[in-house]
C-alpha cells in the first residue's frame, strides 16, 4: 500500500499547458507525444485541429522546448484581444474581407522573419549580406525593430498597409513609385507587401537558409506558430474572415519562403469547421486532427503521475493502490475516462479532483471508491457548465437545451425528444430568434451530437462525436446522454418511468438552468436579435470612422466634422441595451441610421467632397454601410465570406 506522502505528491498537472511548463511537469515527462505532435514536428502538417482542452497548446509548448536542433528558431505569435480587434476591423478598399485580413497576417509573418534574419545572420552565419542590412533598415524605419506590445505593433502595421509603409530600405520612395493612375487601397497594400516579402525571401536566399548545400542546411527552418486564436474569435463574419485570412497567409508564406520558414497553426475544431470559403479544399492535406482514445488517456495519466510522484511508479500502483481497483463494479481507469470527454484537460481535472477529495478533504493516504464517486458528481457539474461556456459564441442557446434531459433517463428517442422540444420551442425561439432555423429537432440533435452531449446508438454500440465518425443520421432514433453529464442532470439510469414535467421543463428552458446550481441566467439574451443589431450598428460606425481617419488628403476640418457626426451616432448606439422592451424598436433604429448615412453621403457630395478632395472613399464607405444595415434589418446576417469592403 502506498504511504501518505506518495498520494500527497501525486499531481496530474495543470489544466493549461502554459502553467504546466512553468511548474516544470510538462518538461519532466508529463507530455505524451502523439500523432499530432509528430506530424507538427516533422513539418508534414500545418494545421493542428482539436477541441478545447485537447492538447493543442501542450504541443505548441513542447515544440518550443524541443525546437533546438530541429529549428533555427521558434516564434509564438500571440493574438491578444487588442491585436484580434485590429485584425477583425482591418479593411481595404478593393479587397474582400478574407483577402484583406490575409495581407495583415502576411505582413506579420514577414516582420517576424525579418527580425529573425537580422539576428540570425550574424549569430549563425557570421555575415550580414546587403539584403539583411536592408531588412534591418526597414524594421527601424517602420518601428518594428524593438520589442513592444503586440497589439500596438499590429495597429501600426495596419495603418502602414492602409496608407504607406516606409520602403526606402528597398530602394523605393514613399508610395512605391507607383504609376500616376490612382489605385485602390487593396492594390497599393498588396504592392507594398510584395516588396517587403521579396526582401525577406532574398535575405533567406543570400544566407542559404533552407537550401541544402548552400550554407543553410546546418540548421532547420524558422518556425512561426499561432495558437489560442479562440481568445479573439466570435461567430461573426469579421472573425471568420480573420481566421480564413490566417489560413491563406500561412499557405502563401509556405510557398514563398520554401524550406526556410514553417508556419504552424493550432485551431479549435469548432472554429475551423465553421469556415466556408472557396479554397478550403486546398488545406485538407495540411490538416491533422487530435483524437484521444481511452488507452492514450491511460498512458497520459501514468506519464503525469510519474512526473510528479516518481519515475518508478507502476500502473499497478496507480490503478490498484493509489486508486481503488474498481468503482461501482467497473475497472477504475475505464470508469474515470468514460465519464469525461476524450481530451487531456478533462482527464487531468477529474484525476486531480479524485486526489484532492481523498487527500485534502478526507485526509486519506489512498483514494477510495467513495472519493471517486463524490468527485464524479462535482466533476459532472463542472463539465455541464463548461460545455455551455465552450460553445457560448457559436451556440448561445446550448445551456437552455439541457433541461430537456434533466431528471429523466439518459436514453432518449427522437420521438420523445420531439415531444419535449415542441413544448419548449416557442420559448426558445422567443429567446433566440436569430437561431430559429437551427432550433428544430433535427438541428438540436445535430448540435448536441457535435458538441459531445449526445451519442447515437449504432448497432450494439453507442457512438459519440470524435474522429471521422458520421454525424447523427436522420434515420437514427436512439440517443444517449454522455456519462460525463448524467450526474449533473440527475439522469443516472437509462430510463425513468416518472412522467416528464413539460411545464417545469419549459420554465427551466427559459431560465437556462437545471436544478443543482446551474441556474445562472446571465446570458439569456446573449447573441439575440437585439444584441446582433446593436453590434451591427456599432460596427458600421467604427468602419466609417476608420475610413475617415485614413483619408489623409481630406481637409482636417472636414475629417473632424464627419468624425463628430458619426461619433454622435455611436454614442447613441452605445447607450442602447438589448431587450429594453418597447422603448425603442431596434429594427427601426437600424433603418433610421441607414437613412441618415445615405443623407450624410448625399450632403458630402453636395458639398463638393468627392474623389478630388480625398473624400471619395469615405462617401463610398458611408453608402456601403447604409446598404449593409438595410440587409441586416431584414435578418440577413453574413457568413465568413462577407465583408464591409466593396
Amino acid at each position: 500500500m502506498a504511504d501518505g506522502p506518495l498520494l500527497a505528491q501525486l499531481h496530474f498537472g495543470r489544466e493549461d499547458a502554459e502553467r504546466d511548463v512553468q511548474d516544470g511537469l510538462l518538461l519532466r515527462g508529463g507530455f505524451l507525444p502523439n500523432a499530432a505532435y509528430r506530424g507538427a514536428l516533422s513539418g508534414r502538417k500545418m494545421l493542428i485541429i482539436g477541441r478545447k482542452g485537447s492538447g493543442k497548446s501542450a504541443i505548441c509548448m513542447q515544440l518550443k522546448a524541443d525546437g533546438v536542433g530541429h529549428y533555427a528558431a521558434t516564434e509564438l505569435i500571440p493574438p491578444d484581444e487588442t491585436a484580434g480587434e485590429e485584425i477583425r476591423r482591418f479593411e481595404l478598399q478593393g479587397l474582400p474581407g478574407d483577402s484583406a485580413k490575409a495581407l495583415i497576417w502576411r505582413y506579420l509573418f514577414a516582420v517576424y522573419a525579418a527580425r529573425h534574419l537580422v539576428a540570425h545572420a550574424k549569430d549563425a552565419h557570421g555575415r550580414r549580406p546587403d539584403s539583411v542590412k536592408a531588412l534591418a533598415r526597414f524594421l527601424k524605419q517602420n518601428g518594428e525593430s524593438a520589442d513592444g506590445r503586440f497589439g500596438d505593433r499590429l495597429a501600426q502595421a495596419a495603418r502602414g498597409l492602409q496608407t504607406s509603409l516606409s520602403l526606402e530600405a528597398f530602394g523605393f520612395k514613399a508610395g512605391l513609385d507607383l504609376a500616376q493612375a490612382p489605385v485602390s487601397e487593396g492594390a497599393q497594400a498588396t504592392r507594398q507587401l510584395d516588396v517587403v516579402e521579396q526582401g525577406v525571401a532574398q535575405a533567406f536566399r543570400d544566407l542559404g537558409c533552407g537550401t541544402p548545400g548552400a550554407g543553410g542546411a546546418a540548421h532547420g527552418p524558422l518556425l512561426l506558430m499561432v495558437d489560442q486564436l479562440e481568445l479573439v474569435w466570435s461567430a461573426e463574419a469579421d472573425s471568420n474572415s480573420m481566421v480564413i485570412g490566417l489560413l491563406l497567409a500561412a499557405k502563401h508564406a509556405s510557398s514563398l519562403y520554401g524550406c526556410a520558414v514553417r508556419v504552424l497553426l493550432f485551431l479549435r475544431a469548432d472554429i475551423y469547421d465553421s469556415l466556408h470559403f472557396g479554397e478550403g479544399d486546398k488545406f485538407r492535406g495540411d490538416e491533422l486532427r487530435i483524437t484521444w482514445t481511452e488507452q492514450a488517456l491511460r498512458d497520459l495519466a501514468l506519464a503525469r503521475a510519474r512526473a510528479s510522484a516518481g519515475a518508478e511508479l507502476t500502473p499497478e500502483t496507480l490503478w490498484g493502490d493509489l486508486f481503488p481497483a474498481a468503482v461501482e463494479g467497473e475497472e477504475t481507469a475505464t470508469y474515470l475516462f468514460r465519464r469525461c470527454l476524450p481530451r487531456p484537460r478533462d482527464a487531468i481535472q477529474f484525476l486531480n479532483l479524485c486526489q484532492e477529495t481523498a487527500s485534502l478533504i478526507h485526509g486519506r493516504d489512498r483514494i477510495t471508491e467513495g472519493d471517486v464517486v463524490q468527485a464524479g458528481r462535482q466533476f459532472s457539474d463542472w463539465k455541464l457548465k463548461d460545455l455551455a461556456l465552450e460553445y457560448l459564441v457559436a451556440h448561445p442557446f446550448l445551456k437552455h437545451l439541457f433541461p430537456l434531459f434533466q431528471n429523466t433517463g439518459y436514453v432518449v428517442t427522437r420521438a420523445v425528444l420531439g415531444t419535449r422540444f415542441e413544448a419548449a420551442a416557442e420559448s426558445l425561439h422567443r429567446l433566440f430568434p436569430a437561431y430559429a432555423e437551427a432550433l428544430t429537432v433535427p438541428g438540436v440533435v445535430d448540435i448536441l451530437y457535435a458538441v459531445g452531449f449526445l451519442g447515437v446508438r449504432r448497432g450494439n454500440d453507442v457512438v459519440f462525436a470524435g474522429g471521422d465518425d458520421l454525424p447523427a443520421q436522420f434515420h437514427e432514433t436512439e440517443f444517449h446522454v454522455h456519462p460525463c453529464f448524467r450526474a449533473a442532470l440527475g439522469a443516472t439510469s437509462a430510463i425513468d418511468l416518472r412522467h416528464f414535467e413539460i411545464a417545469a421543463a419549459i420554465g427551466r428552458v427559459v431560465q437556462g438552468g437545471n436544478q443543482g446550481g446551474f441556474n445562472d441566467g446571465a446570458f439569456v439574451t446573449t447573441r439575440s436579435r437585439d444584441h446582433r443589431l446593436i453590434q451591427e450598428l456599432r460596427r458600421s460606425c467604427h468602419s466609417i470612422l476608420a475610413q475617415t481617419s485614413r483619408a489623409v488628403s481630406l481637409a482636417q476640418g472636414a475629417q473632424d466634422e464627419i468624425t463628430q457626426q458619426i461619433n454622435r451616432v455611436l454614442d447613441e448606439v452605445n447607450a442602447l441595451r438589448p431587450g429594453a422592451g418597447s422603448a425603442y424598436d431596434l429594427e427601426d433604429r437600424v433603418l433610421t441610421t441607414a437613412h441618415y448615412f445615405d443623407t450624410l453621403a448625399a450632403q458630402l457630395l453636395a458639398s463638393g467632397l468627392d474623389d478630388s478632395t480625398g473624400a471619395g472613399d469615405v462617401v463610398r464607405r458611408v453608402q456601403e454601410e447604409a446598404r449593409r444595415l438595410r440587409r441586416q434589418s431584414d435578418g440577413s446576417y453574413g457568413s465568413s465570406g462577407s465583408s464591409a469592403g466593396p
